[in-house]
């Protein structure tokens, strides 16, 4: 039973990118209004996921609007959610971010993650591979004389 059950959620899941707290993240979520469909989105800081990365995951979204904290619980594998953009990546160090729920000002405010720093992580395996060591006083294939075939071919 367990089996099926495990089957059925992994069908259930779509691609989505790599969801963390502090993300500035646009949601896309289909809203029916009668016989017609329109998309609805829904801006703001992650402060929250909670239930793992499986098929039950959430996600808390906060946002100030007109001076009022809002706040919306998203499924992130909900049927009702089209996608999830994520606008800006802010550097944090918890997991959970409820304290910006009463910080006012400058200190309601996440720094950005630096680009340059992620990037330098993407280029390491490159450079692990041009700095492995080669074979001093070997010809290279440039600097090899040509066989003897080849030059009778000549």
């Amino acid at each position: 039973m367990s089996k099926i059950l495990d089957q059925f959620n992994k069908a259930q899941l779509k691609p989505m990118p790599e969801i963390k707290s502090g993300q500035t993240v646009k949601v896309h979520q289909k809203i029916k209004e009668g016989n017609k469909d329109r998309i609805q989105i829904f801006e703001g800081i992650i402060i929250a996921r909670k239930h793992g990365k499986g098929i039950n995951s959430t996600i808390t979204v906060r946002k100030v609007s007109d001076g009022v904290g809002v706040e919306r619980i998203f499924p992130v594998f909900s049927p009702a959610i089209e996608k999830i953009e994520i606008v800006r990546a802010g550097k944090t160090r918890r997991a959970k971010l409820y304290y910006l729920r009463t910080a006012k000002g400058k200190k309601a405010r996440l720094k950005n993650k630096e680009f340059s720093a992620a990037i330098a992580q993407e280029e390491k395996p490159v450079a692990e591979e041009a700095a492995e060591p080669t074979t001093e006083g070997q010809p290279t294939e440039a600097t090899t004389e040509s066989t003897p075939e080849e030059k009778t071919a000549e």
